[in-house]
């Protein structure tokens, strides 16, 4: 068995962790006052010292200092200087959060505090791009170009984002265009095949008119082997194109109009059926990829959105309208994944090994009315309603490999005389209504006390038109409805009375929607002995208690934060795959409890060395599953039990004229199982990052030496429950430059 700890030789005990994470955050909340008295209360000139990250996590601008919320913020510098350039680089720095890239473009599921995305389901976090929130999981997982700021937020958020916030949200800005001309270039070139240019420019048409274009192309040949085609099989060809337009119409109204279009194609479907070797570990890594067939895959994205926002005497009126599309494709091959074709499948003459697609198309609209009061009054409160329309077509086949290629099959069944006859033909329409009313009211008692109230009532109506033909599927033209509907309070309180810290306590509340199964599928499965299955699986919900702390130091640049959770969720979502129905269904584990915290810092030595970490620990157990009791006691999958990160960046001018600057970051992953049962764990996973900069000091020129996964660490980025292996990304390395127009 290949050994995936090619990387760093860190025992850890993950007791010892969690006792040492709590008796940091209990630490930092005691510090005597006679260390407190080292920075007076009014040297507000020294945070020059270190920069006071600004956030609009609860749609205002503040000091990340001040949140009640446990933020992890990447500046636009930050995210220059660390490569971040894709979800997975800035996740890996986030505390008890991690990310199993697999299957196709549009397939990453997200772990943030113990709550999971599952495979057919809803992320766990709502995403925001510049004020809007994205409509499917399937968006999430882009490049990452011309960014401003990312804003990671821990724990329940559907007060401030509504429904499936339900572990957090994640806040991206893009950069604003400018009132100068100017602008960029930059090029990678790196193994695999790399090839990527992206490009920017920005001005004014006008005094009162600034615009931004982006465009990003790249290309990826692959590291991944197929043994048996002889070819890669994590190709990639991504390309992007975006604008941004402010108008200025008057002093008091200004619009903001974003138009963003995605276009990728890749490899998909590349799984190892462990068991055919004899093997079934979540640790193992040593089956290769041998299927007869190429897998592929393509995603369109396109985005318009349009914020108008109009400032009155004591408020600001915000309309924020959104029109979204994505249709995404992929095919490739059927378990057990071989290199044989259903002619002489290792289980028997047509008996699997075929083919496998499947097809997705989402339409969405959405409006957001949003009334809020200036920044600068002891009370400050937002209120609005929001509006979600969202269509959604959905099909999933399987056919006989007769030797001949994959398909593509969207929304008609292919015939005996086609490449690859359909087997099976699942699919359905949605049709979703989503409405929401939320309110936050912020009172300033005094320079040192302050009291967020905030909730927001969701309801999302869901209609379903089963669209398999007759011949696939008797119940083929039923109709189905279902309605989820909850309200989310938040409470929160911050106490600024010590000098240079801000403590905080948070009780919030959070639902993830239900939805469809297969029609028929539970019926089915009592037949066969399998309870619980039902075709309507059950919303999420959670019930949050957090304490934290936060500490700026400016005088030693210094800044650091605390925080500790408990979490309960009834009904968490969990993927289960019936093989003799071949069924793909979500269903329900009746409550699950966490408890965990993190602690991340950074600071300054010297002028030119800055070192960074973060820990954090989750405690997952269930404690009640109806469709499994023996898995009560286990812990919940998906779920590491732990994370960090550790990381320096130290700068210098070894070269007349440009300053020098090494980053080398470490990430560890810790044990994590991936079913109830807890069958099989994938050990600590450990990663490392390195980065070399020269930039000019006129500014104009960057050039950067990087490598991702430095020590090729060899691991699983996904297992399913009966040995089936998706293996990770490989050691990638190369160059960037870029040139900056000012």
């Amino acid at each position: 068995m290949v050994n995936q700890q090619q990387g760093l030789d860190m025992p850890i005990n993950i007791k010892t962790i969690k006792h040492s994470l709590c008796a940091c955050a209990v630490a930092s909340a005691i510090v005597p006052s006679t260390l407190l008295a080292a920075e007076a209360k009014g040297n507000d000139s020294a945070t020059s010292e270190m920069d006071v990250i600004q956030v609009t996590s609860r749609h205002r601008t503040e000091s990340i200092q001040n949140v009640p919320i446990a933020i992890t913020a990447f500046s636009e510098q930050e995210i220059e200087d660390m490569g971040i350039e894709r979800a997975s680089d800035f996740i890996a720095m986030t505390p008890n959060m991690s990310i199993s890239e697999t299957q196709n473009a549009g397939t990453s599921f997200i772990t943030i505090r113990g709550l999971s995305q599952v495979r057919n389901g809803e992320s766990p976090i709502a995403v925001s791009v510049d004020g809007v929130l994205q409509i499917s999981p399937n968006q999430f997982n882009q490049e990452l170009f011309d960014i401003a700021q990312i804003e990671i937020l821990k724990g329940p958020q559907g007060a401030l984002y509504g429904r499936n916030a339900i572990g957090g949200a994640i806040n991206i800005t893009t950069r604003m265009p400018t009132e100068e001309t100017m602008g960029y270039i930059e090029t990678d070139i790196g193994n695999g095949g790399l090839k990527s240019i992206t490009g920017a420019i920005s001005g004014s048409l006008s005094d009162d008119f600034l615009y931004r274009l982006t465009a990003s192309k790249k290309d990826f040949d692959g590291l991944i082997d197929n043994v048996y085609l002889d070819e890669k099989v994590d190709f990639q060809e991504d390309t992007n194109l975006r604008g941004r337009f402010i108008w200025n119409i008057s002093d008091s109204f200004t619009a903001d109009l974003r138009l963003a279009q995605g276009k990728t194609e890749g490899g998909a479907v590349n799984y190892v059926y462990q068991p055919l070797f004899g093997i079934n570990d979540a640790d193992d890594t040593s089956v290769q990829i041998e299927s007869n067939n190429l897998g592929y895959n393509e995603r369109d994205i396109q985005s318009l959105a349009l914020k108008l926002d109009w400032q009155l005497e004591d408020l600001t009126v915000s309309f924020i309208t959104a029109s979204d599309s994505l249709e995404e494709i992929l095919g490739g091959e059927q378990f057990p994944f071989s290199r044989a074709n259903s002619a002489n499948s290792p289980f028997g003459e047509n008996n699997l090994d075929g083919t496998q697609t499947q097809y997705l198309d989402v339409n969405s609209t959405s409006y957001e009315l949003r009334f809020s009061s200036n920044d600068d009054e002891d009370l400050r409160w937002i209120a609005g309603v929001y509006h979600l329309q969202t269509e959604r077509y959905l099909s999933t086949t399987t056919g006989l490999d007769l030797g001949l290629g994959l398909p593509v099959i969207k929304t008609e069944p292919l015939g005996p005389d086609s490449i690859s006859p359909t087997l099976t033909f699942n699919a359905d329409d949605n049709d979703n209504k989503a409405y929401a009313a939320f309110v936050q009211f912020n009172y300033r008692f005094d320079e040192d006390n302050d009291l967020s109230i905030a909730g927001r009532y969701d309801m999302d109506k869901r209609s379903q038109i089963n669209r398999s033909p007759v011949e696939f599927d008797a119940n083929s033209g039923q109709i189905r409805d279902a309605e989820f509907k909850k309200f989310q309070p938040k409470i929160s309180y911050t106490y600024t009375g010590i000098d240079n810290y801000s403590l905080y306590a948070t009780y919030s509340q959070g639902f993830r929607s239900g939805g469809f199964n297969q029609n028929g599928v539970g019926e089915q499965a009592s037949l066969i002995g399998v309870d619980g299955v039902s075709d309507l699986y059950k919303a999420e919900e959670t019930t949050n208690y957090e304490a934290g702390l936060k500490a700026l130091f400016p005088k030693q640049s210094t800044r650091f934060s605390a925080s500790i959770f408990n979490t309960t969720i009834d009904n968490q979502h969990y993927f289960l795959f019936v093989g003799s129905l071949g069924a793909q269904v979500l269903t329900n584990v009746d409550e699950v409890k966490l408890i965990g915290g993190e602690f991340d810092f950074k600071t300054t030595i010297g002028e030119s060395l800055d070192f960074y970490g973060s820990v954090g620990v989750t405690d997952s157990e269930i404690e009640s599953f109806s469709l499994n009791p023996s898995d009560v006691g286990n812990e919940a999958p998906y779920v590491p039990e732990y994370t960090i990160n550790l990381g320096l960046q130290y700068t210098a001018e070894w070269i007349s004229g440009w300053q020098n600057m090494v980053t080398f970051d470490v990430n560890r992953i810790g044990e994590q199982y991936w079913d109830t049962g807890n069958s099989s764990a994938r050990g600590n996973v450990d990663l490392a990052n390195l980065r070399l900069g020269f930039n000019s000091d006129d500014g104009k020129w960057n050039v950067n030496l990087w490598a991702k996964n430095l020590f090729d660490t060899k691991y699983n980025a996904e297992w399913v429950l009966g040995g089936f292996a998706y293996p990770a990304a490989n050691r990638t390395y190369g160059i960037e430059l870029r040139w900056n127009m000012e």
